[in-house]
């Protein structure tokens, strides 16, 4: 089992930036990517950033290409979000998502773990 803890939410005007972490403990060694998905109310849960840990390739949602982007600090069992330039639309409740799949997915269906969620609020 992996456990997942997100923090770092919270409430920013538009063009601030706010930092995302999730830090995973249990049998982490099985781990083979993690991601950050968002849900905004009413809307579905969208795939945000995920990084395939052993080399540390990325991919991004259009949506946040140049905005935003997803690290990690192997010797914390930590990723991280990175979140610049925000707006309003990026408003929702970001969670953290980790796969023992051997590639990186922003599907949903491809993720075992998953942390509790942690909010961003963006004003205009």
């Amino acid at each position: 089992q992996v456990q997942l803890v997100e923090s770092g939410g919270g409430s920013v005007q538009a063009g601030g930036s706010l930092r995302l972490s999730c830090a995973a403990s249990g049998y982490t060694d099985s781990v083979y990517s993690m991601a950050w998905f968002r849900q905004a109310p009413g809307k579905e849960r969208e795939g945000v950033a995920s990084i395939y840990t052993r080399s540390r390739a990325t991919v991004y949602t259009d949506s946040v290409k140049g905005r935003f982007t997803i690290s990690q600090e192997n010797a914390k069992n930590t990723v991280y979000l990175q979140m610049n330039s925000l707006k309003p639309e990026d408003t929702a409740t970001y969670y953290c998502a980790a796969s023992s799949r051997q590639y990186f997915s922003l599907a949903m269906k491809d993720y075992n773990y998953w942390g509790q969620g942690t909010q961003v609020t963006v004003s205009s």
